[in-house]
């Protein structure tokens, strides 16, 4: 029996920030696939890229700035690694569904959480966009706590805050596979989030109802 629902924030509540980049006119003549490398760095695993570190809060904003800026110059492109996110879309027409989704969710008697890689400056911003103290029993933002996704210590903190919850009793929706990977590899089940956000609710209600 599925016991505990958690989601991703960005790509599920909001656009996808590897969308956003592929979308900028910012990056206008270079390969965006070599931008999204540059900017994030290997997102499929946990390294020191100045991205990967400004999520796990080491590095301030301005700093990781800078050092994407250098690295980019070394890869030939003359670009501002976070000019290319400014055109993030935000709810893209499927906030509204994941927030209504989530509130059930809750009132049916799952618990939830939040996970998400996020940046410390971004705190305010981001909480602003959809109503996180109601929708959440728990917030893991990967900055406040040292450690980011796919790193598996976050998952395992995630379910304890929870209450102890078992991995294979536990479903995780997020819009990077990398991460889904890490999270079924402890035995949770994963929900992969596509650029047609709401799908993935309907994959959430299938798999609830199978386990009910």
């Amino acid at each position: 029996m599925i016991e505990a629902v958690l989601f991703d924030f960005g790509g599920v509540f909001t656009g996808s920030p590897f969308h956003a980049v592929r979308e900028s006119d910012l990056i206008a003549g270079h390969d965006p696939e070599v931008v999204i490398e540059v900017v994030f760095g290997p997102y499929d695993r946990d390294t020191d890229h100045p991205w990967h570190r400004l999520e796990r809060g080491e590095v301030s904003l301005h700093e990781a700035r800078d050092l994407l800026i250098a690295l980019a110059a070394e890869r030939g492109l003359d670009i501002d690694p976070f000019d290319t996110l400014k055109g993030m879309a935000i709810g893209g027409g499927a906030a509204d569904e994941y927030v209504e989704r989530t509130r059930r969710l809750r009132a049916d008697g799952y618990r939830t959480a939040l996970v998400t890689n996020n940046v410390r400056e971004f705190n305010d911003g981001w909480r602003s966009l959809i109503p996180v103290d109601e929708l959440f029993d728990v917030v893991v933002d990967s900055s406040m706590i040292g450690m980011r996704k796919p790193d598996p210590r976050i998952f395992h903190h995630a379910l304890a805050a929870l209450g102890g919850i078992a991995p294979e009793r536990a479903v995780f929706l997020d819009d990077f596979p990398g991460n889904i990977d890490a999270a079924t590899e402890l035995g949770m089940h994963g929900i992969l989030v596509g650029v047609d956000r709401p799908a993935a609710i309907t994959v959430l209600d299938d798999l609830l109802a199978a386990h009910a």
